[in-house]
Parts: structure tokens; sequence; C-alpha cells
């Protein structure tokens, strides 16, 4: 078994500019074992796709403790540097958050600015980034460089004037960037320019969400890329092919 500093300087050292790392998002050991088999070096667990393994409802609709059950299972079952969507932080402190994470095998996180214990609030960037700054600390406290993915909801939420969004998401990013983010995650699906400018004007390697069964894999890298994962989009394409096959036999 690789040692879990091993799995985390991996997973940094998979995020290149131009040539981006696919992580998978899994959901449960199966969904590693296939992505695992297939050839990927590494995963992202998505907390949509483990909600809806369980039948609860995505944002925060399962607690930490049943997310780190699923992540201790998946991390049983393959050898790969796992990385894990920890939503708004589940109203818990950085501290606990990445020690249940390394305890439970993983090496990166995502980490959203929406606060759904709060109704489903926006943190302020700076609040975010303090956060951010305490999952970094935590981290280093623990001896284990877990790879911390700074989202930003601004575009999903469509919050505030679409005129000055994408520069408010850049000062936004920059300043988890500078708090000690790893990886800046601008979630949304966006246009060719924006894509570009949002990787050109960012100071860390970007994550761009794929969708598994209609993108291109070869355009993300020229759009200067670093990461790409595939939110729910993964386990909708095979629900929908299932529905497909399923018919069949009605």
């Amino acid at each position: 078994m690789t040692s879990i500093n091993d799995k985390a300087t991996a997973l940094l050292a998979l995020h290149q500019p131009g040539n981006p790392v696919i992580l998978p998002t899994v959901w449960d050991a199966w969904s590693a074992n296939l992505a695992v088999a297939a050839g990927f070096a590494a995963l992202t667990v998505g907390s949509h796709p483990v909600s809806d393994s369980i039948g609860k409802p995505d944002n925060e609709g399962i607690t930490f403790e049943e997310l780190l059950h699923r992540i201790k299972q998946i991390t049983g079952a393959v050898d790969a540097p796992i990385s894990v969507d920890i939503e708004g932080g589940y109203g818990l402190e950085p501290a606990v958050l990445i020690d249940g994470l390394i305890d439970a095998g993983a090496v990166g996180l995502n980490i959203e600015d929406t606060v759904h214990s709060e109704g489903g609030r926006l943190r302020e960037a700076q609040e975010h980034a303090d956060f951010v700054g305490g999952l970094r600390q935590a981290a280093d406290a623990a001896g284990v460089h877990v790879v911390v993915n700074a989202r930003t909801d601004l575009f999903v939420k469509q919050v505030g004037d679409e005129s000055d969004r994408v520069d408010r998401a850049i000062a936004r990013l920059k300043l988890a960037a500078d708090a000690g983010a790893d990886v800046l995650y601008p979630v949304g699906r966006h246009d060719d320019a924006t894509q570009r400018r949002l990787t050109s004007e960012l100071p860390l390697p970007i994550n761009a969400i794929g969708i598994p069964d209609q993108d291109d894999p070869a355009s993300f890298g020229p759009l200067g890329v670093a990461r790409v994962s595939f939110g729910p989009f993964f386990q909708m394409a095979l629900a929908n092919r299932a529905n497909e096959i399923l018919g069949r036999w009605k």
C-alpha cells in the first residue's frame, strides 16, 4: 500500500496546466474499482453521487460521519489518491475535517463557499479564504499535505450581476490561493473565452467540470485547465444507460 504522504504528493503533482489530470468522480468501492481498472491514477469522491447512492439529498443531506464511512470503503478497495468533496464543511472546524479525512485515507478535498448549514448563504470572500487557511494549517499540523481545492459557487448560484461575476470570482479565488489552496475551482460550465481568462489570471491550477459522455477530453488542455472532474455527471450517464437496458425488459 502506498503511504498517505506519497499519495498526497502524487495527487498534487498530477495537476499540470495544459495537461489536465482526469479525476473520475466516484461514490463507492464499485465505481472506484471501475475507474482504477480503466487506468485512472487518482479519483474524486463527489457529495452529490454519494448522497444519491444512499438515498439522501445533496447539499449536506448526509453527515460528515456518513461520508467518512463511504471514504473508508473506497480507500480500502483502491490504492489510489482520493480527493473528497466535503461541501461547505458540515459546520465543523477545519481540524475536525482534516483529521477525519486523513484517518479515512483521503489526501485531497474540495471546499465550497456555500454554507449549507446556514441556509445556503455564500461565505464572504475573506471568510472563505480564512476557512481555506484553517484547512491548510490543520493539514500542516497533521503532517500531510492534503491537496486543498478551493471552490466558489458564484457561477452556479449566479450570485450578483453577470457583468462582473468573473472579476469577483477571480478576486475571491486569489484570496483562497493566498490562504494556502493548491487548486482553484470556479465550478460551472464556461465558454472558452471565460475559461481561458480564469486559467490565465488565476495563480494556481484550475479545476473544470466535464460531462464524460458528451465533452471532448482533448478540449480542456488548450484552455489551460489542470484538472477535470465529473461532478454528478458520470453517475448520471451510467443511470441513463441503465434505464435504457432496463427499459428493454419492461
